[in-house]
């Protein structure tokens, strides 16, 4: 007997029909008899019709109660599976995050989870009655609702099935899995048996969308088998296997290893350049600890030649949501700074490859800047890690530079249209 957690998306639990469909899978695993926890997002929009009604009450809300109210969608949720899985002839129960409890922090609207309290869910598990959690939702110690932040409920799975010692966290979406690139833009992107943490973590991180980047790091953490995959899609792969696992990098055989694992391209990225920067110990920090203060996380940063008036130019990469605040606190520091101009630019993307496959062999950034130098494509800012390499191009080429990449590091299907 394996204990399984099991987590549905807002697109899967998108009206009653679809309820019955989730509570259908739920009962395979049980008839199994398999030990199954299922976490659940709202239906797919509620979450931001709840944002809307906060924001139309009061555009200076009160983050406590934004979370009592944003809550409601995962709490609806898990209220409709577990009534359909008891129709269906599957003892089960909703534990909501203050009744289990899931403590976390008490950051209202972005809390991170200290610890869950198993006695009652073990206990519950163990009589066979499968358990329904609504995902995204915590409680603090003094007993307020708290929420996770958008795309929070994967992280409350992972979380579970940590806490429970699973066998796997089988996440639920509207894809079958992680593929070399977005099938969207390249046709020939194939679909990943197995991806390690590290790798997902880079993906996640640089604009892949189908995990939230913390679910990723704490799997990690806490070595926790996750595999994704459709609500809506049985096929299996050739070798029968469904999804993709993401797992340790010991659980990924050197034969299926390759070069590079993928390539993803985020198109939320604004560019600001701050001119004739005085070139001195200190000017650099005095940039980016106002921008760190105000929380705005910086990606990449370039410093260009020194002009010979003893100033330099520094460019860098902010989220395209935070550019105003960013350009905010940037001129209220010009006088500690002391820069001539500040200049933005909305109309960038960041295109990342990623690769554990990179530790051990030379020439992959070299690929990728001859690639796209010979089709024209300009690279405005560059950023890498040990299994990444990042750069920042004018947006109107993302599809163009995604494709290219995609065929030079042979990752196209053999067999795809």
């Amino acid at each position: 007997m394996a204990r399984i957690v099991m987590k549905f998306g807002g697109t899967s639990m998108a009206g009653i029909e679809r309820i019955r469909n989730v509570a259908a899978r739920v009962k395979r695993e049980v008839d199994a008899g398999n030990q199954v926890a299922v976490v659940v997002s709202a239906m797919a929009g509620e979450t931001d019709r709840l944002v809307g009604f906060c924001r139309e009450a009061s555009p200076l809300y009160d983050a406590q109660e934004y979370d009592v109210v944003v809550s409601a969608g995962e709490q609806i949720t898990s209220g409709l599976l577990a009534i359909a899985l008891q129709a269906a002839g599957v003892p089960a129960r909703s534990w909501l995050g203050w009744q289990l409890p899931i403590s976390t922090s008490d950051a209202h609207a972005s809390a991170r989870i200290g610890e869950i309290d198993m006695g009652a869910l073990n206990a519950s598990l163990s009589d066979g009655v499968v358990a329904v959690i609504p995902g995204f939702q915590g409680v603090t110690d003094g007993g307020r609702v708290t929420t996770l932040g958008r795309g929070g409920s994967d992280t409350s799975a992972v979380a579970v099935a940590a806490a429970m010692k699973a066998e796997r966290c089988d996440i639920y979406t509207d894809v079958d899995g992680v593929y070399t690139t977005d099938p969207r833009i390249v046709p020939r992107a194939r679909k990943l048996g197995k991806v390690t943490y590290e790798e997902m973590l880079e993906l996640a991180s640089v604009g892949a969308k189908v995990l939230q980047t913390r679910s990723v790091g704490l799997a990690m953490k806490e070595n926790v088998r996750v595999r994704v995959l459709s609500s809506f899609d049985d096929s299996k792969d050739e070798d029968g296997h469904r999804g993709t696992l993401i797992v340790g990098e010991e659980e990924v055989d050197d034969m299926e290893r390759q070069l590079i694992t993928g390539i993803a391209h985020d198109k939320n990225e604004a560019k600001i350049t701050l001119t004739q920067v005085s070139d001195r110990p200190g000017s650099v920090a005095a940039i980016f600890a106002p921008l760190a203060d105000a929380g705005i996380n910086v990606d990449m940063i370039v410093q260009n030649v020194a002009h010979s008036t003893g100033s330099t130019d520094v460019t860098f990469t902010v989220p395209a949501a935070d550019l105003a605040r960013s350009l905010d606190v940037l001129d209220k520091a010009k006088g500690d700074i002391g820069f001539d101009s500040l200049v933005h630019d909305t109309r960038v993307a960041k295109v990342s490859v990623v690769g554990v496959g990179m530790r051990s062999h030379a020439g992959v950034a070299a690929t990728m800047f001859s690639t796209l130098g010979d089709r024209g494509i300009n690279i405005l800012a560059i950023a890498t890690s040990e299994i990444k390499v990042s750069v920042l191009i004018e947006e109107d080429y993302t599809e163009l530079a995604v494709r290219v990449l995609h065929t030079a590091y042979g990752l196209d299907a053999e067999d795809a249209a």
